[in-house]
């Protein structure tokens, strides 16, 4: 059997290669068109979520706003969280079933009457950080300066116990 035998012929003679490109493919427009659409699609990919202005002000697809830094201590959790543009009255923190949760909701608006001119922008986020150690939910503080959000959650001392430092040895 030779390659010539698996290439499907087309055609009434049965010696035409089949056509590769659709009808509407050869239409020089719509193919360019369809560059130009992937071109675009290609340079904001990448910008994802974490561009308010473009309208995608949420985590819902994966990015993630607010950006948040979680460290683990010896004896706390500290969670924080850049929330510029946003005032401590729009932000909500929740600790429920060892899930902490950050809400908040942006409003924006401009407007300028002389050069007949008004912007608007609303956009809300939630951000759910398991925690996976029990904290001290009656300790638990959150603080809020310069649009940053820090929430400080101690341990209990059973968590605190837990953990349990290995020695590393250099030698195999």
């Amino acid at each position: 059997m030779s390659v010539r035998d698996l290439i499907p012929w087309g055609g009434n003679d049965g010696n035409q290669l089949p056509s590769v490109f659709r009808d509407d493919d050869r239409d020089p427009f719509l193919s360019l068109h369809r560059e130009v659409n992937r071109l675009f699609d290609d340079v904001f990919r990448g910008f994802d979520s974490r561009l308010p202005a473009l309208g995608r002000f949420s985590s819902f697809d994966g990015g993630g706003w607010p950006n948040v830094e979680v460290s683990d201590g010896e004896t706390e959790i500290r969670v924080t969280a850049e929330v510029p543009g946003l005032e401590e009255k729009d932000i909500e923190v929740l600790l429920e079933d060892g899930v902490l949760t950050l809400k908040g909701e942006k409003k924006s608006e401009t407007e300028d009457k002389d050069r007949q001119f008004s912007e608007r922008f609303y956009g809300r986020f939630e951000r759910r950080i398991p925690l996976g150690y029990e904290v001290e939910d009656d300790k638990v503080s959150a603080n809020f300066k310069n649009g940053v959000l820090t929430v400080a959650l101690p341990k209990t001392e059973r968590a605190q116990a837990k953990a349990k430092r290995i020695a590393i040895n250099g030698k195999n």
